[in-house]
């Protein structure tokens, strides 16, 4: 009759560990499978201690079996893993079906991925599926889609299977090679709802939604039962595309399909609508959630924060701490951009104490160039300055370019020059940094000096970024770049906008040509206001939409003064509801005034 096992203590030190070996050794327990796991995957947890000890466990096992080995391999990192290997084949002992899968993800280094392939060959797990598949991950990882589309035409038919299919599809896609995993998708000879939200992911990634929505539509077509995931992914699509009609449809899809509204797919709705400008739409969502994650609270808070409701940002983020969900550092920065974005001054800095000092969270760059931002719109520029000055780091380009940003705003042509040179030596390729700074020159009158500024863009090749707007009406949706339209309407846009700009100005409207740069008479300043891309928008968007209508506008760069006004003026004397997205935030433009007060 054999010895009863010791009841098992916590190990938690190498100590407690042998002394519990010792234990196993006198009773002839020691070998036993189960004890000898334990005992592995304790050492396993720190390699470089306890390899040693770990080894020697396993050279001395008076049966050893790949079972022993082969759960070790993925919690331990490549060197270690490929001692492992060698110790067991030294045993000797042949590595089983489970061996490779195992030992491949975490493989690491090229060269030892494809010393595992030939050592997989050799022993004939070629046609084995799931040792192919990690190879062929293995090879993606290492970014070398070359050798892993080789094994993968070398699989044989029998050997590949939809995780393969799926593995390369993703794989690609994860390389940005989404043409390629386009091209494998297409030959897919069975999909299954993770091989579509792989090729829908990587077109969202891409940047390329109306692709995504494309995998999508063909998807539903087919009668595919889909999940959240895949959900989530469309809606995303949609939030990217800036199409609120599809949204809607895709959420409503999503609800009378039965798929669960976890706190990804919850968050990514919630987020379509704050993004595409329905901000009530996704407070109603928001507020219907059985629970809510953190995730979703910052979704939300990012929200409102964006769409200037600063007091309400603040007031959910009171309830988020009285509901006991801690806030992170994501929190900070929606909070502060509350703040900034409707002027709370002293509440942003109030809250960037409060919450540092509650939850210990350590400020970021993000978060001080936050309150530089916060400081900058305000005008108080000494006290953003103050902040940089003070920062335990050096300020990166995103801080120093909120107080450039702020110098321009105010008007302060010292210090947003000072800045303004510092900022473009830091991103010599980011036209905005230029523009802005010949804009700052050019409201001083100091033309030679903005010559030079576009002298050395020249010298650069940094060439200005278009303005882009794009406007959805009718689900359709429409892009209109500053300057130039291709667009089968295109005389009727132009048209219209000649109108709108006509009567606007009959209502007091009066072009604001301070941003223009060219020294030229103040009459032919005007020409090119007329064609920015978003009062090309809002003139389409007047040819298909009638009074209390709501047009949604997204712009690639942030409102101009100029555009800005003139949104205000038509909003009123074409009793439209306009609301435009900048780079920055949102404009509820309604009955000649914007929601952000003219505070932006």
């Amino acid at each position: 009759m054999s010895a009863p096992a010791p009841t098992p203590i916590p190990l938690t030190t190498i100590a407690e560990l042998r002394q519990h070996h010792s234990q196993l050794v006198r009773l002839g327990l020691a070998s036993h499978p189960a004890h000898a796991r334990r005992l592995l995957s304790f050492l396993a947890r720190d390699p470089d201690s306890h390899f040693p000890y770990a080894a020697r466990l396993l050279a001395h096992h008076p049966d050893p079996h790949p079972a022993l080995f082969n759960p070790l391999f993925s919690a331990l990192p490549p060197r270690h893993a490929a001692r492992l290997l060698a110790l067991m084949l030294s045993l000797p002992l042949p590595p089983d079906h489970f061996t490779f899968p195992r030992l491949l993800p975490g493989a690491g280094p090229l060269h030892l991925v494809a010393q595992l392939h030939a050592l997989l060959l050799k022993l004939g797990f070629h046609a084995h599926t799931q040792s192919l598949n990690a190879l062929l991950a293995a090879y993606l990882a290492n970014e070398r889609p070359d050798l892993a589309s080789r094994v993968f035409r070398g699989g044989g038919g029998g050997a590949l299977d939809v995780v393969s299919w799926t593995t390369m599809v993703g794989g690609l896609c994860k390389l940005g090679l989404v043409d390629g995993a386009r091209e494998v998708f297409d030959a897919m000879p069975e999909r299954n709802l993770v091989s579509w939200n792989a090729m829908m992911s990587g077109y969202v990634k891409a940047g390329r939604f109306t692709d995504a929505l494309e995998v999508f539509d063909e998807m539903r077509a087919r009668g595919v039962e889909a999940n959240g995931f895949v959900a989530a992914t469309a809606v995303v699509a949609c939030t990217g595309a800036g199409a609120l009609a599809r949204g809607r449809e895709v959420h409503r899809w999503a609800e009378r399909s039965g798929a669960a509204m976890d706190e990804k797919l919850a968050t990514a709705v919630v987020d379509m609508y704050c993004k595409c400008g329905c901000v009530e739409e996704a407070r109603r969502v928001f507020e219907s959630l059985p629970s809510k994650g953190l995730t979703t609270w910052n979704c939300m808070i990012g929200g409102l924060a964006v769409h200037g409701r600063g007091q309400d940002a603040v007031e959910l983020f009171c309830r988020m701490e009285r509901e006991g969900v801690a806030p992170d550092d994501v929190t900070l920065v929606n909070v502060l951009t509350a703040c900034a974005h409707a002027g709370m001054v002293s509440e942003g800095r109030r809250y960037f104490d409060y919450i540092v000092e509650r939850y210990g969270i350590e400020p970021k760059m993000e978060h001080y160039g936050c309150l530089v931002d916060l400081y900058g719109r305000a005008g108080q520029l000494d006290e953003a300055k103050r902040v940089i000055d003070d920062m335990p780091m050096e300020p990166d380009v995103g801080v120093l370019g909120a107080l450039f940003g702020a110098c321009k705003i105010h008007g302060d042509v010292d210090l947003g020059e000072a800045i303004g040179w510092r900022v473009i030596e830091l991103e010599p390729q980011n036209s905005g940094r230029y523009v802005l700074l010949a804009n700052l020159l050019a409201t001083a009158g100091r033309w030679e000096d903005v010559a030079r500024v576009r002298r050395l863009m020249d010298e650069r090749n940094v060439s200005k970024e278009a303005g882009r707007s794009v406007i959805e009406v009718d689900g359709e949706v429409c892009e209109f770049q500053c300057g130039s339209l291709c667009h089968p309407q295109a005389e009727e846009v132009y048209s219209v906008a000649r109108d709108m700009m006509r009567r606007i100005g009959a209502e007091g409207y009066v072009p604001d040509t301070r941003d223009v740069l060219h020294d030229i008479a103040e009459e032919e300043k005007e020409t090119p206001l007329l064609y920015h891309s978003e009062k090309l928008a809002i003139a389409f968007g007047l040819l298909r939409t009638r009074p209390g209508d709501t047009m949604r506008i997204t712009k690639n760069l942030r409102v101009c003064r100029d555009c800005h006004e003139a949104t205000k003026v038509v909003s009123r004397v074409f009793e439209r509801e306009i609301v435009v997205r900048d780079r920055n935030r949102f404009h509820h433009f309604k009955d000649g005034k914007c929601s952000c007060k003219d505070y932006w």
